[in-house]
């Protein structure tokens, strides 16, 4: 698989801050900041740095201290949120995963009972 990254996507010109947000949480390789059409109580998008369009482009091409950072930045943004009782942890990817922007994100949603997510 090619993976061909859109360094014109809203992600991207929100980390050269070109575009506002508001941020959660920021560490050397992860920007986590609030879903602009939250779905739940807390709705936090979590962002790697690095120029990655998809969960497994992420995964097959960012070195192993990127994915660390990043994992770490989704625990710290849990423990920020106190989303002790649970959440849930999204990554939509490509046209069949219905991913929005061409840029890598998990969505961390909670704060509140969620419904079933497939029926």
């Amino acid at each position: 698989m090619t993976f061909d990254y859109d360094d014109q996507n809203i992600f991207a010109k929100i980390l050269r801050g070109e575009i506002p947000n508001q941020t959660v949480y920021e560490s050397d390789h992860a920007l986590a900041f609030k879903d602009i059409n939250p779905q739940a109580t807390h709705h936090v998008l979590v962002i790697p740095k690095g120029p990655y369009m998809s969960l497994d482009h992420f995964a097959i091409e960012a070195p192993t201290e990127e994915q660390a950072g990043f994992m770490a930045a989704v625990g710290e943004v849990c423990k920020l949120l106190e989303l002790d009782s649970g959440f849930r942890a999204i990554c939509n990817t490509r046209i069949h995963g219905v991913q929005e922007v061409p840029h890598f994100h998990m969505h961390i949603v909670g704060g509140e009972q969620l419904g079933q997510m497939l029926p």
